[in-house]
């Protein structure tokens, strides 16, 4: 261990859950007058009088639960939420799925600042590790939702506020351990204000865990300062944050035989003898990044009625996948032709009689990126009505390159021979303008619109070699409108209709000619708020054009790959309460039943085109239900069990029984004492969490791949079909134990 172990006893906590709350009475400032902290948020999060679903996390919410774990997994009790991580445990590589669109279409930001990578468009939290432990307050959209900065959200948009700003100087030692080795250290501080102005805080994190797939570790280091300079009508704020992460790849999955077998075999990193038999591991097969995010915010306050936010980014990633590309596994079993001098773009030589054109080699594949991000925000509120202006500006830079950096026979190969490079530039503007007015008496009217600009280039080369070009750009208009009605103080119906575009990511170039995708996304909604409940129930009806699907198929990285198909449609009822049982028991339950289909989908099957029509559109379950039961035996003693069930989802989208992963119905406990004994020792919290209580054994993501036989009978093609698994931990544990001083 690179840290000294901390020794624990097991003391018992509890979680409201983290937010299940369809209007959170943890952040008030959602749903009353924003503070001008909050300034640069106002624009693009929602309240309770916009027609929109949305549900709310406070830190709170999370802190009982934040034992390691990515955000993604203790976002996963959210209505409409399936989440998984390629470790099996939570921690490393994780995804988040929300409404059946995976990460790349979630659209989120932090403080306003687009996160999702601008050529991926997924969201990498290995990157931040511990980034919970710097959460001030979350909100999750559901749908299009308000206009927001970056890439239009085509499932949910996820918005994230930083640590707000603490009166009170305080420093506090967060640490857990549990299963698979897994050890966490936190360091937090805050300076408290100075001169009733200045405020210093920050945070020092490292998380070490085997994992639960084999040799799945992660070594994950994490950090967060901030300064603030904050009077009565100005908030200046600096911030600087980021990570550093080491995880051995686990993106593989399993076939279904080994999983019955062997559910936790990782085959990343395997080395065969000239025999076919496998007699090693390559030891540093891992995927090694770094990123830096630097940010600054201005909020003003102009007069009761007006003010602006200014934010700056920038942002810079570096970093390496590893691999060992094994001869003999490549011309047997992958045909990758990964280890080929033709791929390598290396000169065959030859050695007595024989040539030599192929080697067993390592390889880095870099990206080293910058991202620089201008936003403004201008907002006014008076009585009866609300004005937002937003926009932004972006230019995002990406050097994709490999490095050779060992090979058994290579011949005049140089140290860190460059096989292929090639770099992409993105560059984005957008305009947002949005007004909330009362009409009349109870009713309310919303109009959002905003107007996206995107130029994308890349060129070069990438690994094959092939030459890769794109020069394309884009000019979207998305239109968004709605009315809220006041039945009474505790009760509000809202009705919306939003239109959202949005553009193909790197790997949809890389895997063809992609088009735009289009989506109109009506929604229907219900809130109620009384002193012993709180619920939300909204229908929607999303209907895409040329929608950007996952096949089920991944690349040799793991990324996803998508196509456009024609027609498709997901179409559901969301329901999330919140009630007061009895004294001290809390219930908060959600369920979420669809329908998502393609509607005129067309597969070549055996060598010929065929339309299937209707069909299961990929990782989009019928029904996800949660909740979480809590027990408050005192102020300072809870105890949660959270309940979480996925139905029965295809991979692909052509309805194939091998491509289904099954349902499963997963439980946690989980257990936290608060105990604040003196002003020295201002709060000691203990936690105890139980993964899958039950002990399930289940997998919540695979892959599903089809390709053409050509060659078992001559003259003749045979549609053959695969799928793999990524297994999830069975009962596991996390304990913590947090010092504030």
């Amino acid at each position: 261990m690179k840290t000294i172990r901390l020794s624990f006893f097991l003391i018992f906590n509890a979680s409201v859950l983290l937010a299940q709350q369809p209007i959170s009475e943890t952040i008030k400032d959602s749903l009353t007058t924003i503070s001008l902290e909050e300034v640069l948020l106002t624009g693009i999060r929602a309240k309770d009088d916009i027609p929109v679903t949305f549900t709310n996390v406070s830190r709170q919410d999370l802190a009982p639960r934040n034992l390691g774990q990515d955000i993604p997994i203790l976002l996963n009790y959210l209505p409409g939420v399936v989440t998984t991580s390629d470790a099996g445990a939570g921690i490393g590589y994780t995804g988040i799925r929300v409404r059946g669109s995976d990460a790349t279409r979630v659209n989120v930001t932090i403080n306003g600042i687009p996160y999702n990578d601008s050529e991926s468009q997924g969201t990498f939290w290995v990157n931040l590790p511990d980034f919970a432990s710097s959460v001030e307050s979350i909100q999750l959209q559901r749908g299009v939702g308000t206009s927001t900065n970056g890439s239009s959200a085509f499932g949910a948009s996820l918005n994230l506020q930083t640590d707000s700003v603490k009166k009170e100087a305080f420093a506090s030692l967060s640490s857990s351990i549990g299963s698979f080795n897994t050890l966490k250290n936190t360091l937090q501080f805050s300076s408290g204000e100075l001169n009733n102005s200045f405020t210093f805080s920050g945070r020092l994190s490292q998380i070490n865990s085997d994992g639960y797939i084999d040799r799945a570790s992660s070594d994950l280091d994490a950090y967060f300062f901030q300064g603030v300079f904050r009077d009565e009508n100005t908030i200046l704020k600096a911030l600087f944050f980021g990570g550093k992460e080491i995880t051995y790849q686990s993106w593989y999955g399993v076939d279904p035989f080994t999983l019955e077998s062997n559910r936790t075999y990782n085959p990343a990193g395997e080395i065969y003898d000239e025999n076919g038999n496998r007699f090693s591991f390559y030891d540093n097969q891992v995927d090694n990044y770094s990123q830096e995010h630097y940010q600054f915010h201005w909020n003003q306050s102009l007069n009761q009625y007006w003010d602006f936010a200014l934010g700056l980014n920038y942002t810079h990633g570096s970093g390496f996948y590893e691999e060992y590309n094994d001869l003999w596994y490549n011309e047997n079993i992958s045909f990758g032709g990964d280890t080929s001098f033709n791929y390598l773009q290396l000169s065959p030589f030859q050695v007595g009689e024989k040539i030599i054109s192929s080697s067993e080699n390592i390889s880095q594949k870099w990206l080293d990126n910058d991202y620089y991000v201008l936003t403004f925000a201008l907002n006014y509120k008076k009585e009866n009505s609300e004005f937002n202006l937003g926009s932004l500006a972006s230019r995002y830079v990406g050097d994709h390159f490999g490095n050779l950096i060992w090979g058994q026979s290579l011949g005049e190969a140089l140290p860190n021979h460059r096989f292929y490079e090639n770099q992409g530039i993105k560059t984005e503007g957008s305009l947002f303008a949005k007004v909330n007015q009362v009409l009349i008496g109870p009713l309310s009217g919303f109009i959002d619109f905003q107007l996206r600009s995107i130029i994308y280039e890349v060129s070069g080369e990438i690994a094959g070699p092939s030459s890769f070009s794109v020069n394309d750009n884009f000019l979207f208009f998305n239109p968004k409108a709605g009315l809220t009605y006041r039945i009474s103080n505790r009760q509000k119906l809202y009705a919306s209709y939003a239109k959202a575009h949005r553009e193909p990511n790197r790997t949809d170039y890389e895997n063809g000619n992609p088009k735009p995708e289009k989506l109109d996304d009506f929604e229907l909604g219900w809130r109620i708020k009384t002193a012993k409940m709180q619920a939300q129930a909204n229908l929607y009806w999303m209907e895409y054009k040329d929608q950007l699907v996952l096949t089920g198929a991944i690349d040799e990285v793991g990324a996803p790959i998508r196509q456009n198909v024609g027609k498709s449609r997901r179409v559901g009822l969301e329901l999330e309460f919140k009630m007061n049982l009895i004294p001290n028991w809390v219930w908060q339950p959600n369920l979420a039943l669809s329908s998502n289909q393609n509607l005129d989908f067309i597969f070549e099957r055996d060598g010929e085109l065929v339309d299937l029509g209707k069909t299961q559109l990929a990782y989009s379950p019928n029904l996800i239900s949660g909740s979480s039961l809590t027990y408050t035996a005192s102020t300072n003693f809870q105890i949660t069990l959270l309940s979480k069930f996925v139905g029965k989802q295809y991979m692909g989208n052509i309805d194939s029984e091998n491509s289904i992963l099954p349902s499963y119905f997963i439980n946690d406990l989980n257990i936290s004492y608060v105990w604040r004994p003196s002003k020295l020792l201002k709060e000691i919290q203990c936690s105890f969490l139980i993964n899958n209580l039950l002990n399930k054994q289940y997998e919540s993501n695979g892959y599903f791949y089809t390709y053409n036989d050509t060659w078992s009978a001559p003259g003749k093609i045979t549609t053959i079909e695969g799928a793999g698994f990524y297994p999830q931990a069975g009962i596991n544990f996390l304990t913590g134990l947090m010092i504030k001083f």
